[in-house]
C-alpha cells in the first residue's frame, strides 16, 4: 500500500462550515505538500469538492500532479446517482483509480435496497472506465449494513472506503467494524483517535490524535489491509482539536500531520520488507 494524504488530513486549512481561514488550502497545494513528502497519493474529497470544476481545470490538475508523479484519488458524497454519475465523471479525467463516497449528504439518507439498486446500476458505468467505488463506512449505518450492500451489489467494481473512527457514531467500535469490513476494504483512511471521560465523569469524548499517538493499532491494521490484496493506498485523516485561535488551529494540524505522514511512512515500509 502507499500512504498518501487528503484534503481531510488539512481540513481546517481548507476550511470547515463556518470557519475559512483567509487564503483556504487548494487542491494544488495539497499536491505540493505531497511532493514535499515524498508521496506519491492525493486524495481529495467532499470538502475541496473536485466535480464542480470544468473539465479544463480537472486535465490541468491531472497533468500537475502527474508532473510530480503524484496520483489523485478522487471523493464525493451523496450516492444520488446524478451525482455519483458526475463525481464518476471527474474521477475519469483525473484518471482515479477510485472514486470513494459518502452515501448520505444534506437532505439524502437512502434505505438499504435504495443503496444496493443503485450502486448495481452503477456498476457497468464504473466497469467501463475501470474506476472502483468505495463506499465509506458511516456514523447511520452498522458494518454489517454495509457487508451487505457490498455483498448484494457482488461486483469487484464496488468495495469499502474504511475509515478508523466514523462508525463510532454509529455504536460500534473499530475492531468489531473492521473484522467485518476488512474483506471488502479497497481504500484504508487511517485516523488515529483517543477516548477519555469528561471531567465531571457522566460521558466520554472522541478525540483525534496524530497517527500513532492515541488507541488505533496502525501496524495491525495496514499489515491486515495489505495482506487482502485489494487495497492500494493508506490515507492519513486527521481529526485535529481547534485551539482558541483558527491560525493556531492550523499550525497545530500542520504540525500533526507532518508527525502521522513520517509515522504513516515508517510503518508501511516495515510491512513491506
Amino acid at each position: 500500500m502507499k500512504p498518501g494524504i487528503s484534503s481531510y488530513t488539512y481540513a481546517w486549512a481548507v476550511g470547515v462550515p463556518g470557519s475559512t481561514p483567509p487564503r483556504p488550502l487548494s487542491a494544488r497545494d495539497l499536491i505540493d505538500i505531497a511532493e514535499l513528502y515524498r508521496l506519491s497519493v492525493v486524495q481529495i474529497a467532499d470538502n475541496l469538492p473536485l466535480e464542480n470544476l470544468p473539465p479544463g481545470e480537472l486535465d490541468e490538475l491531472f497533468e500537475y500532479a502527474g508532473s510530480k508523479g503524484i496520483s489523485i484519488e478522487m471523493g464525493g458524497r451523496g450516492l444520488t446517482a446524478e451525482h455519483t454519475m458526475k463525481c464518476l465523471h471527474a474521477a475519469e479525467r483525473l484518471k482515479s483509480p477510485i472514486l470513494r463516497m459518502v452515501i448520505d449528504s444534506h437532505g439524502f439518507e437512502p434505505g438499504l435496497q435504495t443503496i444496493i439498486s443503485l450502486l448495481k446500476d452503477l456498476v457497468p458505468e464504473l466497469k467501463s472506465r475501470r474506476i472502483k467505488l468505495a463506499v465509506e463506512n458511516h456514523d447511520r449505518l452498522k458494518a454489517r449494513d454495509f457487508e451487505k450492500i457490498i455483498q448484494s451489489v457482488g461486483s469487484e467494481w464496488a468495495g469499502i472506503c474504511l475509515d478508523s473512527v466514523n462508525s463510532m457514531g454509529a455504536g460500534e467500535g473499530f475492531e468489531t467494524v473492521s473484522e467485518i469490513l476488512l474483506p471488502y476494504t479497497i481504500n484504508l483512511h487511517i485516523k488515529d483517535f483517543t477516548i477519555f471521560r469528561v471531567s465531571h465523569k457522566m460521558g466520554l469524548v472522541i478525540e483525534g490524535r496524530p497517527a500513532g499517538q492515541g488507541f488505533l493499532n496502525i501496524p495491525e491494521l495496514a499489515e491486515k489491509a495489505e495482506s487482502s490484496g485489494l487495497c492500494n493506498s493508506a490515507v492519513l485523516e486527521l481529526w485535529t482539536p481547534p485551539e482558541p485561535s483558527l491560525e493556531d488551529t492550523i499550525a497545530k494540524e500542520s504540525a500533526w500531520a507532518a508527525e502521522s505522514i513520517n509515522y504513516l511512512k515508517r510503518v508501511l515500509q516495515k510491512i513491506k520488507k
